[in-house]
């Protein structure tokens, strides 16, 4: 009798138990937008366009070593939106967005400062969904565009205003 009790606890307790304790995964969900830059303003402006197939990259570094420990790959639909699937926890961590490349040959270089945007990948931050949302990372004209000096100008007088 003692040897069933001991198989039957065996045989679905124990299992139960493991299943119990360990973590549900649940991947994080990183989104972000890429877009072009026709002013060369180095932020977003009216004229701004996004970009379909930017490839962007996810990349974590160890926080004491700064070695790369974790890269992922995602790209850009036809609204510039990306959204790149994470199945670990990077709690210790530092990990990135960043910009690889534009498929728009008048818009490849990438704005410096909005090459790439921090993410925060743990679920042990108070964080209640598992979406995380990146700024938006991007790519600039090689020349303005004609029209950038009024699109400026607005900006110019919304600052005087203040």
């Amino acid at each position: 009798m003692a040897s069933r009790v001991a198989l039957f606890l065996a045989m679905c307790v124990l299992p139960a138990m493991v299943v119990a304790i360990r973590p549900a995964k649940n991947p994080f969900c990183v989104k972000g937008r890429v877009y072009c830059d026709p002013c060369r303003a180095g932020f977003e402006t009216t004229a701004t366009t996004h970009i379909a197939g930017a490839e962007v990259m996810l990349q974590c570094k160890d926080k004491n070593t700064n070695e790369v420990v974790y890269t992922k790959k995602g790209w850009s639909d036809s609204t510039g939106a990306y959204t790149i699937f994470v199945d670990e926890d990077h709690a210790d961590q530092i990990c990135d967005a960043k910009l690889v490349s534009s498929p728009q040959h008048n818009c490849k270089e990438a704005t410096p400062g909005r090459d790439q945007a921090r993410v925060i990948l743990t679920g042990y931050n108070g964080i209640a969904s598992n979406d995380r949302f990146a700024n938006a990372m991007g790519f600039m004209a090689q020349e303005a565009a004609s029209g950038c000096a009024e699109v400026l100008r607005q900006y110019e007088e919304f600052d005087n205003e203040n």
